[in-house]
Parts: structure tokens; C-alpha cells; sequence
């Protein structure tokens, strides 16, 4: 799919104002696609308004990122006013907190470019869809749009390309040679990687650290067919106390936590366990757990999440339990 079609749908609505809006707690891969984006579309087509808004916010590190390369962002999107919408790096309107009723009743063309398994709701409410699961991050996708459109990145634009990509690669170490190819292209247009991986090495505060711990502390253990599932809660920073259980030698990590009416789980999973499992977190486990707490899930083979309502012990049981059926339907043991 390419950028033409995207060019097709904005002269149709005789766009002149646009809004690009990414999910809540934006990480760099979100953060560098809607910056990137916003860039390519002035570049191309310079007399339309565009608005870029992360939902309620960035993440710590993305903070980071801004302090460095700075980005005209808005916290009150003109979302009715747009002509037409892009979600970027976002797979469930979920994402998009406070926003997502107000995606739902808008008449304007939406245009979805992301790199995970969009759910089914979103796809459906999407004009157009440019969904490529098999690339590293939604900022390689835009990147290849500046391509196809012979347009040279800027250096802060390709800064912020060069760290969506790292970050969402896990610094390269999950890259294949599609995304070091755009890596090395992108360091040609002044980037110097020493100095920008500097910006993603950001210390965890106080609050971060307590719910690691905290997360580990809790944490139960269960085993099936040799595969070492941790299973635990925490009210806040569940993504990184997952990361932190896999860190501690889990092959699968699953953290929740409730603030207010809201429930929110984090999983992780190593490259181990799905290359030989074949367990798609975002697919297979995110996407009907979602549907069980009446909200939406998705994500990366071996990192996804989960927003809706509901009990850890509830939500925690149910999620082993779709564990359980796909280990057991492949018939995938630990080796």
C-alpha cells in the first residue's frame, strides 16, 4: 500500500485540515510516526493544517525525546472540525482514552497506519487501512513513505524515525535487514546513534521502581509444559514490571492493575517462547481477553496489552486459561 492512496483519500475530502492522533501514554515509535507523518504531509502538500495530539499525553521516555527534538503537539485535537483522521501506531480506539467516542461518531475518513493486528472494531470504522505486521514499527512504514515520495527526512525528523524504530526493535536486537537497511539510511541524514540511544536510556524514577519491585514481590508463578509463567499486579507502570519479570528469567509475563473503574493488564513474552510456541500475544491472547472485560487488546507477538473493566483475579484466571488452550492445541513444550 502506498502513499498515493493515502494522497487519494485527502484530495476526495478536499482536505484542509487533518488530525493525527496516536494512543495514550505515547511511546517513540508512536511519538516519531505522528511527528514524521505530520512532516511528510506539509512537505507534500503545504497549504493543509495539520494537528498532531498523542491521547492524554506521552510516555517518560517519549518526555525525553521532546526535550530534544522539539515537536508541535496539542492536547485538544479538532477532531470534529478534521476533514479527515489518521491513527497512527494505534490498533484499538481504546488507545485513544476520552477520544474514541468521538472517533466512533465521526463521518470524516479515517486512515489507519500501524504495524500491529488491528482489531476488527477499528478496521470497520477505518476508510483505509496501511497495516504491515510484519514490519518492526510503525515509524519503518512512514519512513518508506517518504521514499516513495522521493522526500529527504529532515535531521530532527529522522531523529525521531531513527528512535521509534530502536525502541520498538528493542534497540535492534528483534531488527531484520529491511530495518537496518532504514536505520543506516537514516543515519545518513545526520543522525548519530551514540548521542540519540542516549535519549531512550532514561533512569526509573522512584514510582517505577516500587512497582517493579512490588510486581515481583506479588508475583505468582505457574508452569505449563515447561514454559514459566509469571502472573502479578501493580496499579500503575504494569508494562515495565512485565519487562522486569521476563528479566528475571519468565518466558511469559502478565501484569495487571485497576485505577478506578479502569483495568489495565501489560504482557510480555520472549522471543524464545513465540518463535517456538507460535503464541501471538496481541492475536491470540490481548484481542479475546479484551472482549472478555467488555474493552479492546492487541499488540506485537511479544508484547501486547489490554484496557477494560474487571478483577485481577477474574481477568488474571482467564488469561492462563487462553494460555493454556493455545500451548495445548500446539502441543508446545519448553525443550
Amino acid at each position: 500500500m502506498s502513499f498515493k492512496e493515502v494522497e487519494t483519500v485527502l484530495a476526495k475530502a478536499k482536505a484542509k485540515l487533518v488530525v493525527l492522533l496516536c494512543h495514550q501514554n505515547a511511546d517513540p515509535d508512536a511519538l516519531g510516526s505522528v511527528y514524521a507523518f505530520a512532516q511528510l504531509l506539509k512537505r507534500t502538500l503545504p497549504r493543509m493544517d495539520v494537528e498532531v495530539a498523542p491521547a492524554q499525553g506521552v510516555s517518560k521516555i517519549s518526555g525525553e525525546i521532546l526535550k530534544a527534538i522539539p515537536m508541535e503537539i496539542t492536547a485538544d485535537p479538532r477532531i470534529e472540525a478534521a476533514d479527515v483522521i489518521f491513527l497512527l501506531d494505534t490498533s484499538t480506539i481504546e488507545q485513544l482514552g476520552p477520544w474514541k467516542s468521538r472517533l466512533k461518531h465521526t463521518t470524516k475518513p479515517i486512515i489507519v497506519i500501524d504495524h500491529h493486528i488491528t482489531h476488527p472494531e477499528t478496521k470497520e470504522l477505518a476508510h483505509l487501512a496501511v497495516i504491515q505486521e510484519d514490519t518492526s514499527s510503525t515509524c519503518e512504514i512512514v519512513y518508506e513513505m517518504f521514499k516513495q515520495q522521493n522526500v529527504h527526512p529532515s535531521p530532527e525528523t529522522a531523529q525521531a524515525l531513527f528512535l521509534g524504530i530502536a525502541f520498538d526493535t528493542q534497540r535492534f536486537r528483534i531488527a531484520n535487514s529491511t530495518t537496518f537497511k532504514a536505520i543506516a539510511e537514516l543515519i545518513d541524514f545526520s543522525v548519530d546513534p551514540k548521542e540519540v540511544l542516549g535519549l531512550l536510556m532514561t533512569p526509573f524514577d522512584y514510582s517505577e521502581k516500587v512497582s517493579r519491585l512490588k510486581a515481583a514481590k506479588r508475583l505468582k508463578l505457574i508452569t505449563i509444559g515447561g514454559w514459566l509463567i509469571t502472573i502479578s499486579h501493580v496499579s500503575s507502570y504494569q508494562s515495565s514490571a512485565a519487562r522486569a519479570l521476563l528479566g528475571v528469567g519468565a518466558h511469559v509475563a502478565v501484569v495487571g492493575g485497576k485505577k478506578g473503574e479502569a483495568f489495565k493488564i501489560s504482557l510480555r513474552s520472549s522471543r524464545e517462547f513465540y518463535r517456538k510456541t507460535g503464541v501471538h500475544l496481541g492475536r491470540d491472547i490481548a484481542k479475546p481477553l479484551g472482549e472478555y472485560i467488555h474493552g479492546m487488546g492487541g499488540g506485537h507477538s511479544t508484547a501486547a496489552g489490554v484496557n477494560g473493566t474487571g478483577e485481577f483475579t477474574s481477568v488474571s484466571a482467564k488469561c492462563i486459561a487462553l494460555l493454556q488452550e493455545k500451548l495445548n492445541k500446539r502441543g508446545s513444550n519448553q525443550l
